[in-house]
């Protein structure tokens, strides 16, 4: 009898473990943005600012088409519903970051003050929704929120495609499974 409740905890665990590990990470991320020294960028060190949100967001940017391709040659031992839900919210949070550097610079942005702002502004502009309590005013701010609404298009809109197929994929397997089993 305990034998079977200790196989029954593994696979359990088997089964929370991606959970935990995603929402861990994902207070991760939230967390240092909160606390990572982000007034530093901006108009202080442009230069910086610009390659950091280049490099993060490139790199974003290749870990999503890497999880993309392994859902269509369909690897089965990747966990892509993992791994795309933390760069989704990696990629919110690098696009806030950004905004928040870029409302340092005076005329960038109208009505963004704080991160709280910042990640507000992303979520809006992800969601398209547009409230316009905030408004990108400059050259630079306008770019980069062109930049996230393609981004966005490309990029999200294709890992979200890639979710759905391999959710679609694991229920036809598993219902094929039980029918022969």
């Amino acid at each position: 009898m305990t034998e079977r409740r200790t196989v029954q905890t593994r696979n359990a665990w088997r089964t929370a473990r991606p959970w935990v590990v995603r929402g861990c990470v994902a207070v991760a991320v939230v967390v240092a943005y909160f606390l990572l020294p982000l007034d530093h960028l901006g108009p202080h060190r442009p230069v910086l600012s610009w390659v950091l949100f280049a490099l993060l967001l490139s790199a974003v940017a290749a870990l999503l088409l890497r999880q993309i391709h392994h859902v269509l040659v369909d690897r089965p031992e990747t966990r892509p519903g993992v791994v795309i839900t933390l760069l989704i919210i990696l990629s919110v949070h690098v696009f806030s970051a950004t905004y928040y550097a870029l409302a340092k610079q005076p005329g960038e942005f109208t009505g963004l003050h704080t991160r709280v702002d910042a990640l507000y502004f992303t979520v809006v502009t992800l969601a398209t929704v547009g409230y316009g309590d905030i408004t990108p005013r400059g050259q630079s701010a306008r770019i980069v929120t062109l930049l996230q609404i393609v981004y966005s298009f490309v990029f999200l809109t294709a890992a979200a495609t890639a979710l759905s197929t391999r959710a679609r994929a694991m229920v036809v397997r598993r219902t094929e499974r039980d029918r022969s089993g």
